[in-house]
């Protein structure tokens, strides 16, 4: 720190990290779009066919991306605050929570398609 407090430029650059914080932003983001979009297609496919349950899982989907997209946005300052420890970003538990949604999904929609086949 220099004497009226601040950080030094070098310090900075050493707690910033470059632009990996924008693209961890970036990548939460994308991750819930394409969770969204995925649930709308796997309900309007699951719902043609009067797949209930599996169309309101596809409408599960949808809303957790959209409360992903939601979460990205409002801890993208966490990203941001260069003061931030990185254990202060709570993304480790989450990136759990995803990937078994994700797996989970992935089942159901082998189940729907598997379903659709035997059917047809």
């Amino acid at each position: 720190m220099t004497e009226s407090g601040e950080l030094s430029p070098r310090q900075l650059q050493r707690l910033s990290g470059g632009l990996q914080h924008e693209r961890t932003s970036l990548a939460w983001e994308r991750t819930a779009i394409s969770m969204m979009v995925a649930g709308i297609v796997f309900a309007r496919y699951a719902a043609t066919d009067g797949h209930v349950l599996l169309s309101a899982a596809g409408l599960a989907e949808t809303a957790g991306g959209g409360v992903l997209l939601v979460w990205a946005g409002r801890h993208n300052d966490l990203l941001h605050d260069f003061l931030a420890p990185i254990t202060s970003v709570p993304q480790v538990n989450l990136t759990r929570a995803v990937g078994l949604g994700t797996v989970v999904f992935t089942g159901l929609a082998l189940v729907l398609a598997v379903v659709l086949i035997l059917d047809r």
